[in-house]
């Protein structure tokens, strides 16, 4: 695997239908700074829309029109993408530096990540950027409540932008921000009116990208840091499903163990793991460890250079389908009480 410094960034955004996902992606491709993105996108039905919307944007656009990214991914995506590397590599394209990958309103994209992940020639050469997820200010809380599609794609989010805040009440606003932190307690909601977009704030800082990780990890402790609750009530059993918590854990982790354990939990229940992200103070090792796992799939650790700040607990945040808190934070106190049996036990966050 390649050094994730050298790695390609591949950001997916997605969100549900007429959430403003292309809106977004033409918006991002207009900063001067995004202009080394190469684009792949995805379309649900013949007419190429979206593509005449963004194929002046930037040279090196693609159009993958043989249906729903999530059904027809495993063949397309990975030979589009390596199609696209190897026109880099030959100069038949202009260089990029990042890649974005916009799916249909309806598309999982957990199947996606897991190709970027998974595929040795892809992980060698890319490495997953983001989830950026599109929800409608307007009508995303009935979304949430009436379409599982929507609720996975905020489930998964590393941001989560909030699109048509210029159309919604104030009220309808909070309530979808609640909804929303109840799902994903970790990813960084941002909202947007028509025109305003920031792009580096929403490609270009990554949990791997050495200029931005410090910022990136910094959004994802402080959603963690207490400051809202999460706990909104949605209605409707689709969302009922999905929660997001914390664990925090005082004493240093023994890396052994933890990986074992982890790999147990992914081994049985990986499909209902939505998403992992960790800060992880390991025993022997003088700087924090990164985690980031999506499903089945982690991708190998990272070291930061230092702790962000003076608070040295492992925290670990969860997104998951199906699964009881209190059973994942016994099972995994258990495996640390083996490897140290003086340690204190995690706590939610």
């Amino acid at each position: 695997m390649g050094e994730f410094s050298q790695q390609t960034p591949i950001n997916i955004i997605t969100g549900f239908l007429g959430s403003g996902k292309t809106t977004l992606l033409k918006g991002l491709l207009g900063a001067p700074d995004l202009a080394d993105t190469a684009v792949l996108i995805n379309e649900f039905g013949a007419v190429g829309l979206d593509h005449e919307l963004v194929q002046n944007v930037t040279e090196s656009t693609l159009l993958l029109d043989n249906g729903c990214l999530c059904c027809a991914i495993r063949g397309d995506l990975q030979g589009a993408l390596r199609d696209l590397l190897s026109q880099r590599q030959s100069g038949q394209v202009p260089y990029f530096k990042r890649v974005a990958i916009e799916t249909s309103g309806l598309a999982d994209p957990a199947p996606i990540a897991y190709t970027l992940l998974a595929e040795p020639v892809l992980q060698h050469h890319f490495r997953l950027g983001g989830i950026i997820t599109t929800v409608d200010a307007v009508n995303g809380t009935a979304q949430l409540q009436r379409f599982p599609e929507s609720v996975k794609q905020v489930a998964m989010a590393d941001r989560l932008i909030v699109t048509k805040t210029d159309l919604a009440e104030p009220e309808q606003i909070n309530a979808l921000h609640s909804s929303l932190r109840r799902l994903n307690k970790s990813a960084q909601i941002v909202e947007v009116a028509e025109g305003d977009i920031q792009p580096a704030a929403l490609l270009t800082d990554d949990m791997y990208d050495d200029e931005g990780r410090s910022r990136e990890i910094e959004h994802w402790l402080a959603a963690n840091s207490g400051g809202e609750s999460g706990e909104a009530a949605l209605v409707h059993d689709h969302a009922d499903h999905i929660h997001s918590f914390a664990l925090t854990y005082p004493a240093p982790l023994d890396w052994t163990a933890f990986g074992i354990w982890m790999s147990m939990l992914l081994h049985r229940h990986g499909d209902n793991v939505l998403r992992i992200k960790g800060l992880l103070n390991v025993a022997g090792v003088p700087t924090p460890v990164l985690i980031n796992g999506v499903q089945h799939i982690v991708h190998p650790p990272s070291h930061l250079p230092d702790w962000p700040s003076g608070n040295r607990q492992s925290r670990i945040i969860f997104i998951v389908r199906d699964m009881e808190q209190a059973t994942i934070e016994a099972s995994l106190t258990a495996f640390n009480k083996l490897a140290n049996p003086d340690a204190a036990p995690g706590r939610a966050a």
